[in-house]
């Protein structure tokens, strides 16, 4: 999360996280989105980890002493800033993770939530990590061509969850008062195992020697907890599955 711009078709890296992370703690880390598929993985791995949680959703349940329920609702900016600045009850959000879907899916909604966190999180001082979706990559194949508008990736079904996602991104680039970063998914995210491997990249799709496109939900959920206690050199980047090492013998 730096204020310098991306850098195009920078080599992917390898990345493991241990098995059980050791407690780094000193993060009260705010997710909004926190009942939803990544949100709540990105809870539970923060919690492994020993950071404080505030867990900002409509209806949110935790019987986790240093996990928040916060009900919030995302299109009110002023239960937004009361959710993140604190109070005498709930310390501030030292970072926050916006984890938003919408199912259908509701561009005006989520570029207005991510527009109003990105206007309260800057005076906090709290960096903003915007999970997004893969439409702003590059083509692996073709880099002028964006995945929102390859059929191989983004079929006609789900394009408006591809330009959502991209409206998103530009409104960090536009509104952001602080630092930011936008995490961009592979083309396919599911519930799954946490292996703790993964690879980064910035602004190109990750693909396996297969060309699949794919990352556990659990495993995006490491890299967005990587990326809040070690931010990178990148405003835009991206993640995809790293296969296990071929054992020996």
């Amino acid at each position: 999360m730096t204020t310098s711009n991306p850098t195009p078709y920078a080599a992917t890296t390898d990345l493991t996280a241990p098995p059980a992370p050791a407690k780094r703690g000193g993060l009260t880390i705010a997710v909004l989105g926190a009942t939803g598929m990544v949100g709540s993985r990105v809870v539970a791995e923060a919690r492994a980890r020993g950071h404080r949680v505030l867990a900002l959703a409509r209806k949110p349940t935790s019987d986790d002493p240093y996990v928040t329920a916060v009900a919030v609702d995302a299109g009110d900016p002023g239960a937004l800033r009361a959710a993140l600045a604190g109070s005498d009850a709930r310390p501030a959000a030292d970072t926050v993770v916006v984890a938003l879907r919408t199912e259908p899916v509701d561009q005006e909604f989520l570029v207005g939530a991510t527009r109003a966190v990105l206007a309260i999180a800057g005076p906090l001082g709290a960096p903003v990590l915007v999970v997004g979706g893969a439409g702003a990559l590059r083509s692996p194949a073709d880099p002028e061509l964006l995945v929102a508008d390859n059929p191989a990736y983004v079929p006609p079904a789900i394009r408006a969850v591809a330009a959502a996602g991209i409206a998103q991104l530009h409104a960090c680039r536009a509104d952001a008062r602080g630092p930011w970063a936008y995490l961009c998914p592979p083309a396919q995210l599911n519930p799954g195992e946490r292996t703790g491997r993964y690879r980064r990249g910035t602004d190109t799709l990750l693909t396996d020697a297969d060309g699949a496109s794919w990352i556990s939900a659990e495993d995006l959920s490491v890299a967005v907890l990587d990326e809040l206690e070690n931010p990178g050199p990148e405003h835009l980047f991206t993640v995809a599955a790293r296969p296990a090492e071929p054992s020996a013998g």
